[in-house]
């Protein structure tokens, strides 16, 4: 029973936002596929930490869950900055349900343990935030990874934090958010977003004040599920 971790994956199955225009990016859905059922199974879960789906409305987003949940192993998703279909965890929990999405299941304010882990996390937000609306937003966001933390703790497992913003970037820092993670006793950070090769040279992988840092964008990892544990 192993953990796998894999960010963006931009799905676009239901709606007319192909990813193919972007450089590396050609066939990315037969190639996501392929090498996904190369290394997940069934006894597995994978983290996809968030920019899941381009559908604007959760109804749009049918056929990129039903991919999702194809492949094999247990999927916990997080929202990312794209995920706009994105609603209350009630709702996502019963679209889940309705549509017989058993395999998938969402981080928000909570953590889900898996083996000896706890996974946690949240969107998080800008590393250069500045104005009321983004420090309110900040603020929000790190109640939601207290939340998760918390959770954690409350069943007894090693949480692992996993974001969709990177907490640091091209040497600028989420004080807010990095802040908790040392606070909290995080030791390793997953996070998404940032996409191209120019783009990820400017991201912190590796260990940074303590924590272990690591990029997991879709096409960063050439579109390959990573181990996490």
């Amino acid at each position: 029973m192993s953990l796998f971790a894999i960010a963006d994956l931009h799905l676009s199955l239901g709606s007319d936002k192909p990813m193919d225009v972007f450089e590396g990016w050609k066939d990315y859905t037969v190639r996501l596929e392929k090498n996904w059922r190369a290394v997940v199974s069934d006894e597995d879960t994978v983290v996809i930490a968030g920019d899941i789906s381009w559908a604007m409305k959760l109804e749009d987003a049918v056929e990129d869950f039903e991919f999702i949940n194809s492949l094999p192993g247990k999927k916990l998703i997080l929202k990312g900055n794209h995920d706009y279909w994105w609603s209350t965890k009630k709702k996502i929990d019963d679209f889940l349900t309705q549509n017989n999405f058993i395999t998938i299941n969402i981080i928000h304010n909570n953590a889900v343990v898996v083996g000896e882990t706890a996974v946690c996390g949240t969107r998080g937000w800008l590393y250069n935030a500045e104005t009321d609306e983004d420090v309110k937003i900040v603020n929000r966001e790190v109640g939601r990874l207290n939340a998760s933390i918390d959770d954690a703790e409350k069943q007894g497992a090693h949480p692992i934090v996993f974001l969709h913003y990177p907490p640091v970037y091209d040497g600028a820092e989420c004080k807010e958010i990095l802040s908790i993670l040392k606070t909290r006793g995080i030791t390793k950070c997953y996070f998404g977003h940032i996409h191209g090769s120019e783009a990820a040279k400017r991201a912190v992988t590796g260990e940074y004040d303590g924590i272990k840092m690591y990029l997991i964008s879709c096409d960063y990892l050439k579109f390959m599920p990573v181990l996490v544990k």
